[in-house]
């Protein structure tokens, strides 16, 4: 297998303040194909001119997101997941979100793959890298993105990530999660060499709920800390260990595998996804034990944003229709707080 990193955008202007001093927040969102308003050939047929997608339609798209970001918590850093190019990240800043301060954005995107992932930021990115990994699988046909953001000389690095769905061969799907928790595994081990406290922070949509091994009873991407499981995945390298304790430990797998805090389950409850009227937790918020240190930066709270405009009375998220230009997304906001605990 071959790692890939290539370095698309880093935009830098003077630093702004956050709106909260004593703390930092984050919010990633799967915005569901957001395309602009420009006919490249990549896009979906239902974002085709002939199809009646139009520049019109997009600004009123850019507008209604202005609206809803208005009714939620203003994050620091904003993960954008399934936006098409950086001019969308460049829009969204100049206009809807132009009263929100974020001076920073990075976008990744694989080549000959229609939508990306990019990050808004209030703070400057110290360093930046974009993951990709080509195998005997295939390639994983989206990318991770990768960012470290310091304030006070204290550092958090953020993962924002979209893996492979569940459309195909569930065999063949699987083994494509697995390949991209192969990446994560191997950059946590890469930082914790560095510095083994270093907060590390992964949200995005990883397509695989928290709970998928005992759902599936097989060997999935994301396992937890569970006797079956480390019995198991004797041999593999390829997942990534959640644990429902804070800071995260394992008691069944070697210490040589990372561990990670997953809110689902005990902050996080219901969902984020509805497919075939059930709930899904495909979207995410993992957290290195470094996010649980009381001297830097200190796990505070977490949420889905459950509530109108992002959902409908029934806390059902409000898909986006492009023929018609109603709703938002089909996956629901997440939202992290971390504490400012310096002494």
């Amino acid at each position: 297998m071959i790692l890939f990193l290539v370095m698309i955008l880093a935009g830098c202007m003077a630093e702004t303040s956050s709106p909260n001093p004593e703390g930092l927040t984050f919010a990633s969102w799967n915005v569901q194909t957001f395309f602009d308003g420009v006919e490249a050939g990549n896009e979906y047929d239902e974002f085709r001119e002939s199809r009646g997608w139009t520049p019109e339609k997009y600004q009123a798209r850019l507008v209604a997101f202005g609206n809803a970001v208005e009714k939620m918590p203003a994050p620091d850093i904003f993960v954008l997941i399934e936006v098409e190019n950086t001019g969308v990240l460049q829009d969204l800043i100049a206009g809807p979100l132009k009263n929100q301060q974020y001076r920073y954005s990075f976008f990744g995107v694989n080549a000959g793959f229609s939508q990306g992932i990019g990050i808004l930021s209030r703070f400057p990115f110290t360093e930046t890298k974009i993951h990709s990994l080509t195998g005997a699988s295939g390639t994983t046909p989206r990318p991770m993105v990768e960012v470290r953001i310091e304030r006070n000389e204290a550092p958090v690095v953020l993962f924002a990530c979209h893996w492979k769905s569940k459309l195909g061969d569930a065999a063949t799907t699987e083994l494509l999660r697995r390949d991209s928790a192969r990446i994560l595994v191997r950059r946590l081990r890469e930082l914790y060499a560095e510095d083994p406290n270093i907060p590390v922070v992964i949200m995005g949509d990883l397509n695989e709920n928290y709970d998928e091994f005992y759902r599936s009873g097989i060997l999935t991407a994301i396992l937890p800390d569970d006797e079956a499981a480390a019995e198991l995945a004797q041999d593999h390298d390829n997942f990534l260990i959640i644990s429902d304790q804070k800071p995260p430990v394992s008691s069944n797998f070697p210490p040589e595998f990372p561990v990670l805090y997953s809110p689902w389950g005990n902050e996080l409850t219901g969902g984020s996804y509805v497919y075939r009227d059930q709930w899904e937790t495909i979207d995410h918020i993992l957290l290195s034990a470094g996010c649980f240190d009381t001297i830097q930066w200190d796990f505070d709270s977490c949420e889905v944003l459950n509530q109108e405009p992002f959902a409908s009375n029934a806390g059902i998220p409000v898909a986006y229709n492009p023929r018609t230009g109603n709703g938002l997304s089909d996956h629901l906001p997440l939202f992290l707080r971390f504490k400012f605990s310096f002494p």
